[in-house]
């Protein structure tokens, strides 16, 4: 089962923010993606990471990982099933769907310093996305 740690990054709130996944396979070998999201709150961009793993591991056919994030709101709210702001529901409604289709595919908090190379390449497409898109 491959291990893939994610990470959302906010420099404002909003202001420009990113996600960062790094992927652990089984074999060892390592993938690094970091993407530069435009003007979003940290808690939005968070939301963000784990969507785009979960579209990641759907996209390239992996029916195992374990999905992991420093992000107590978005693991509780995955875990509940349930937001209290209605501006983080579309991103639920998607993480549940995709749980559904990729039942071996689970998420699990863990603590930040654990989650260190998905902060870094979320930090980098911070830096990326305020080029691009200073709010």
């Amino acid at each position: 089962m491959r291990t893939i740690h994610i990470d959302g990054a906010s420099a404002g709130q909003p202001g420009p923010s990113g996600i960062g996944i790094f992927v652990k396979h089984d074999d060892g070998s390592v993938e690094e993606f970091s993407r530069p999201l435009g003007c979003l709150t940290n808690n939005e961009a968070e939301f963000e990471a784990c969507v785009h793993a979960y579209e990641l591991c759907r996209e390239r056919g992996w029916h195992s990982a374990s999905i992991r994030t420093d992000s107590q709101l978005v693991n509780a709210s995955v875990e509940k099933r349930f937001v209290k702001r209605k501006l983080y529901q579309p991103y639920l409604t998607k993480i549940l769907r995709a749980e559904e289709e990729l039942p071996l595919c689970f998420l699990k908090w863990v603590p930040s310093r654990d989650n260190r190379a998905a902060d870094r390449l979320a930090r980098q497409a911070v830096l990326a996305s305020g080029r691009r898109d200073p709010c």
